[in-house]
């Protein structure tokens, strides 16, 4: 078992406090989830983790199995075993989806012991059906023209290809439609086990409907308030986050814009 361990986590960006002492600990065999209204650090928290040069982390530790993430590098976090996939993926003119994959596989691996292409090529075809996804879009450069739907396939493709130990997903359902949002918790669910684990940051119960988290977390002003069972969201869908405010004392106030 391998953990992600996120203590007393302070962020700041431009001098002002995001985060303000963020606590989660994620086993693998785990799917969390973060809910809470805009503004109140999530998308931060997913860039902290990754190490986005735009944040600067004042106070708190990050782990992974004991060892220090935020003394990583970004390619060493990844490296380590951590995978983000964010809300608005960027474009890479001239780098196809079937090489920029290869070779990030292959750098998680030793000289020499690189992934085969006829391996690699039964694998990449393999997920890709999984994901309904066009064959050729293997040989188009990543990201370049792909609707929304496309790019948030592709980021589970990544996911699915790379098999890192905990994946954060940043709103991965934005922007979805019904059959495009089963097809991705389709290829989410299949990555579940002893060797991965996920923290899912969403706004909707509609993805949980499909993925079953183990953990619920509610984050409001900086902090988790609030955590419990798939519940909780089912929950937070009916009533929204006013009995929340009110059971804890928070005022309306959000800590800043999410980036």
């Amino acid at each position: 078992m391998s953990t992600l361990e996120i203590k007393g986590l302070h962020v700041e960006i431009e001098g002002k406090e995001i985060l303000k002492g963020v606590d989660l600990t994620i086993n693998t065999n785990e799917i969390h989830a973060v809910m809470g209204p805009n503004g109140t650090g999530k998308s931060t928290l997913a860039s902290a983790i990754m190490g986005h040069p735009k944040y600067e982390i004042t106070a708190g530790t990050v782990t992974l199995d004991g060892e220090d993430v935020l003394e990583m590098e970004v390619d060493e976090r990844a490296k380590a075993g951590l995978f983000l996939a964010m809300q608005y993926p960027s474009e890479i003119s001239g780098v196809t989806n079937a090489d920029f994959l290869r070779s990030a596989i292959n750098a998680q691996r030793e000289e020499g012991d690189e992934v085969s292409l006829m391996k690699f090529i039964r694998e990449l075809d393999s997920k890709m059906d999984t994901l309904e996804m066009d064959q050729d879009m293997a040989q188009r450069y990543l990201n370049e023209g792909f609707s929304g739907g496309e790019k948030k396939r592709n980021e589970i493709l990544q996911l699915m290809m790379l098999k890192p130990k905990f994946a954060v997903l940043d709103e991965i359902d934005s922007g979805l439609d019904i059959d495009a949002l089963k097809v991705v918790s389709n290829g989410i669910n299949e990555m579940r086990g002893e060797n991965f684990g996920c923290l899912i940051i969403t706004h909707y119960q509609r993805l949980l409907n499909y993925i079953t988290p183990d953990h619920v977390h509610v984050m409001m002003q900086g902090r988790v308030v609030k955590s419990g069972g798939p519940e909780l969201a089912q929950k937070l869908e009916a009533q929204g986050y006013d009995w929340i405010k009110e059971e804890l004392g928070i005022e309306d106030e959000t800590v800043g814009q999410e980036a």
